[in-house]
């Protein structure tokens, strides 16, 4: 069982022609409904209870032990992957079929520390803009009692996706 209720999730890459004859939103949605195999680093967080909205994304995560840096506390890498992935998620439930994005620059800001006694973290990504050729976004990591862990913002680079991609059986 994980931390899902027990949902199995498929990993794996959609190809493009797929993620272009969509709207970003309703990709994220089949995505997170299992419908789509989620990205390989969603492996790394296991987000569960997502929810995705225009503009916003919602999902939660439980820091574990095998998130642990050398120093005994939950690498900042974790909270970085969360963060990007909100972000960018969000992003993209604004994007219209045959647009993409990709990532041009982060900030992250630690706040508190985790363990794998912080229990269930929550991350919400929102867009702070969506143009044509640009997106800006913002992150946080909150606790069970709202405190902040983390938060980030982003730039990301908005563009066409190639068509007509797919291999040829």
């Amino acid at each position: 069982m994980d931390a899902g209720g027990g949902r199995k999730r498929d990993y794996g890459v959609t190809p493009i022609d797929v993620m272009a004859s969509m709207s970003g939103l309703d990709f994220i949605r089949a995505m997170f409904a299992g419908e789509l195999p989620a990205p390989p680093i969603m492996q790394t967080i296991e987000p569960f209870d997502e929810v995705a909205e225009l503009g916003l994304i919602v999902m939660h995560s439980a820091p574990g032990l095998r998130h642990y840096n050398p120093i005994g506390s939950v690498h900042g890498g974790y909270a970085a992957t969360l963060l990007d992935s909100a972000m960018g998620l969000a992003v993209q439930s604004m994007l219209k079929p045959g647009q993409g994005y990709t990532t041009l620059e982060f900030k992250i800001s630690f706040i508190r520390g985790m363990s794998q006694d912080s229990g269930v973290v929550r991350t919400e990504g929102r867009t702070l803009n969506v143009g044509r050729r640009a997106a800006t976004a913002e992150a946080r990591i909150t606790d069970s009692s709202g405190r902040l862990l983390a938060h980030a913002t982003t730039t990301c680079l908005v563009f066409e996706l190639p068509t007509g991609t797919a291999a040829a059986s």
